[in-house]
């Protein structure tokens, strides 16, 4: 495990950047930061299949204490949609738990994005295809959510699957 030297975090040793902050990890910490090795210049591009993948698997960066005080609180806020994040909030209010707040920005990202469907379904109800797009997508959206509530019960952090590749509440 690495510690981050600007926030403190830990990551994987693999991770070359802190998710958290942006800093960048040092592969030697004896070596120093503006040597220029031919294979490591300012523009170098990674070779073939090295490229760093994101992962979105955030388990590791929670206090076992901290998911066993508020599972409960995240598995609300996938089964009860946004009455159980509203009472997540309540309840993180005086916790402040790093773990509650990942799940309930995953559990809002969802529901944002079913208002957002139900939306673009009442405007454009007239026509045929869009009422049955906004079907298929509820039904993608609710698999989604029962993910997130199985990988919540089994004590995993993972970022909603095709939901995490949407920008808002980053």
């Amino acid at each position: 495990m690495k510690t981050c030297p600007k926030c403190k975090m830990q990551h994987n040793d693999d991770v070359m950047f802190c998710p958290n902050c942006g800093t960048q990890f040092q592969d030697k910490p004896n070596q120093p930061e503006n040597t220029q090795s031919p294979n490591n210049t300012a523009y170098a591009q990674p070779a073939y299949g090295q490229y760093q993948t994101k992962s979105y698997d955030h388990t590791a960066e929670f206090d076992i204490n901290d998911v066993k005080n508020n599972k409960l609180f995240a598995l609300l806020v996938y089964s009860m949609n946004i009455f159980g994040v509203v009472i997540a909030l309540i309840a993180n209010i005086s916790q402040k738990s790093a773990y509650l707040s990942f799940h309930i920005k995953q559990a809002l990202k969802i529901s944002i994005t079913e208002l957002i469907v139900a939306f673009i379904t009442a405007v454009l109800f007239w026509t045929c295809i869009v009422p049955i797009a906004a079907g298929v997508v509820s039904v993608i959206l609710f698999v989604v959510t029962i993910i997130c509530f199985c990988k919540t019960c089994a004590n995993k952090s993972v970022e909603a699957p095709i939901i995490r590749s949407l920008s808002f509440l980053n």
